[in-house]
């Protein structure tokens, strides 16, 4: 007797699964209740496993991924998604797609919806010069089950012009004019960090390079600093390496006894820039100045000196703001802020004064 495969569909579940026995066809489709006749529970049970396994019991959930590796199961996003409604998407918007920042919360992001069978776009929310774009198509239910939004500042009315509209989780940043779910890091307790490391290694005369000031990491980064030094120089930035060029200018026109000993960057990009343009004028890190930058990204620990900064678990970052974004789809609760701590790599560019 030959041995053929089975592969039977149910329409109303979305799934596909193929069994192999000795007198069927290799094409024909199979009902998710074979499935289930396999692992001995029901089919609610087999759909409950695929979208929301953590609510099954550990040896139930066993038996039905057993089952499902015998019989060759595949999901069928599309049937899936056309049952449900959905466009089996989830749209990231960053404010700067050229930022290293971000790249490793889009891998977070895209790794674990890519787990729950949903695809990741990516769209920048800066055009030319800086300007933020028009987000209305990305605002459509057709494009995207949901948005997962990386830049606090985008106007208001961008994001409350139609009822409509995708839900929306915010990662890295938040608002504080909407409720908004968001995944965020503990800024203000970063920079503390950063600034605690600076006093105990005796500096007095501290500055920061900020970000914009309407933005809220800006602020709480400012916070963190102010939790330790009553009294410190603020160099204007947006994150850029631009603005850390332009922040050593500044420093560079004070009088060399009135410059900070120690800086706090907001960013790595501004800290990179501001340690290249001194050093293009003689001044050195850590022997003249201390410097602690903000974020980790990959390049700062191969610097001459290797950057002390503050890291920010991006793929962490973006893996919880998927977990969020994926319940917000489904209807199950969410905490309104999720908060991660900080940790300070101390590296060369810091000394004690």
């Amino acid at each position: 007797m030959k041995s053929i495969a089975t592969s039977l569909c149910d329409p109303s579940s979305g799934f596909t699964v193929s069994l192999m026995n000795d007198d069927t066809d290799a094409s024909a489709p199979i009902k998710l209740a074979d499935v289930a006749r396999l692992a001995g529970v029901s089919p609610a049970t087999v759909s409950r496993v695929l979208s929301r396994p953590a609510m099954v019991a550990e040896a139930t959930r066993e038996a039905v991924l057993l089952a499902i590796q015998q019989t060759g199961y595949r999901m069928n996003h599309a049937a899936r998604n056309l049952r449900k409604q959905r466009t089996g998407a989830v749209v990231a918007l960053v404010p700067n797609l050229g930022n290293p920042f971000f790249a490793k919360i889009l891998a977070g992001l895209g790794r674990a919806l890519e787990g729950a069978g949903y695809d990741l776009l990516v769209g920048d929310t800066l055009g030319e010069g800086g300007r933020r774009r028009s987000l209305h198509r990305f605002l459509d239910p057709s494009r995207a089950d949901g948005i997962v939004l990386c830049d606090g500042l985008v106007p208001r009315a961008e994001l409350t012009n139609s009822r409509l509209a995708p839900p929306i989780v915010m990662a890295c940043e938040w608002r504080e004019d909407m409720e908004l779910p968001a995944v965020a890091f503990d800024n203000a307790a970063g920079t503390e960090l950063a600034a605690r490391h600076l006093y105990e290694l005796g500096h007095r005369r501290i500055a920061c390079i900020g970000g914009p000031e309407a933005n809220v990491l800006h602020r709480t980064r400012l916070d963190g600093v102010a939790r330790v030094f009553d009294k410190f120089t603020v160099f204007s930035g947006d994150f850029s390496l631009e603005a850390g060029r332009r922040a050593a200018e500044a420093f560079l026109a004070l009088a060399p006894a009135e410059r900070p000993t120690g800086v706090v960057s907001f960013s790595d990009e501004m800290a990179c820039a501001f340690i290249s343009e001194l050093h293009r004028h003689g001044i050195l890190v850590p022997r003249d100045v201390s410097v602690v930058g903000f974020d980790d990204i990959e390049l700062v620990s191969h610097l001459a000196p290797p950057l002390t900064t503050v890291r920010q678990p991006k793929r962490e970052i973006g893996r919880m703001a998927a977990q969020t974004m994926l319940a917000v789809i489904e209807g199950r609760p969410v905490e309104p802020r999720v908060m991660i701590p900080p940790r300070l790599m101390i590296r060369a560019s810091t000394a004690a004064i």
